[in-house]
């Protein structure tokens, strides 16, 4: 039995269709390379990434406690002049040494917010949850604040938390959430209130506020102003030093909590810094 040899148009066909079955599969196998490729390049670079994090945070962590020893000497020091131990001081003399402390506290300060930065990111920070009553700790900020009140023109007001149950958090986190809240809205309001309260939502989760009549932040400065070494252009801000790192530091410590922060500012017009975290932490067991 004799077969017949397909049409010529039809063996066109086929070879058309096998020409082009052979380049698809090359520009597939060179588009696999080119993937293959930027992967491998996105891996080292993710590896590079981390290796710069993690030098990053062990230069923070170690030059943090170098300058601990100074600081601390100094603010020693200060204490010993301010007591008169060797002997009465001028009012000059006292505002100059005055000026010295408060600049070391300052200087403090931005070597703890650079060494808990360093915590943070490096996964070093242990949280320890614990019961506790919202009045203790509206209570230990209120004696912590009460003598950085040096401006008569600005009043620091805690309202009485109502209907807050008992936490079960690490409150010395939450404590320092806040006091990075209550310390910059008392920095940039020259004068009224800064308030700082507690909002239950009846369910699962608390909000604390501190609202400020200070200098508001504009909209466009809302999402950086969480970012590290952020910080917000104004003649206020110029004569204050600072790391930019307090609500950096903020915004991570709530998320270790389980929980997010929020501000509402407008220039002008004042801020509300807000933090709001669950009532237990997540995946931990309460003693009862």
């Amino acid at each position: 039995m004799v077969t017949a040899s397909p049409p010529a148009d039809l063996a066109h066909a086929l070879d058309d269709s096998r020409r082009e079955a052979q380049e698809l599969r090359a520009e597939l196998e060179e588009t696999n390379r080119g993937v293959l490729a930027l992967y491998a390049e996105l891996d080292a670079q993710a590896e590079q990434l981390r290796e710069a994090t993690e030098l990053k945070s062990r230069f923070l962590a170690y030059m943090s406690h170098e300058f601990r020893t100074p600081i601390n000497a100094i603010r020693s020091i200060t204490r010993l002049l301010l007591d008169r131990v060797d002997g009465p001081l001028t009012d000059e003399q006292e505002r100059q040494v005055l000026f010295v402390q408060q600049t070391a506290a300052e200087f403090a300060e931005m070597v703890d917010d650079l060494l808990d930065l360093a915590k943070v990111e490096a996964g070093r920070v242990e949280i320890s949850p614990a019961w506790f009553e919202m009045v203790d700790l509206f209570s230990a900020l209120r004696g912590m604040f009460k003598p950085m009140l040096t401006n008569p023109s600005v009043s620091l007001v805690f309202e009485e938390p109502a209907s807050i149950p008992k936490l079960y958090t690490d409150d010395r986190k939450l404590s320092q959430i806040l006091r990075n809240f209550i310390s910059n809205a008392l920095k940039f309001t020259p004068k009224g209130e800064v308030r700082v309260s507690a909002l239950f939502d009846g369910a699962q989760s608390v909000t604390f506020s501190v609202t400020d009549s200070g200098i508001g932040i504009a909209s466009e400065f809302h999402e950086s102003i969480f970012q590290d070494f952020s910080q917000v252009a104004s003649p206020l801000q110029k004569r204050l030093r600072g790391t930019g790192l307090g609500l950096s530091l903020s915004k991570k410590l709530a998320h270790l909590l389980g929980g997010t922060v929020q501000l509402r500012s407008e220039a002008g017009k004042g801020s509300v810094f807000s933090v709001t975290i669950p009532v237990q932490l997540e995946g931990a067991q309460p003693d009862e």
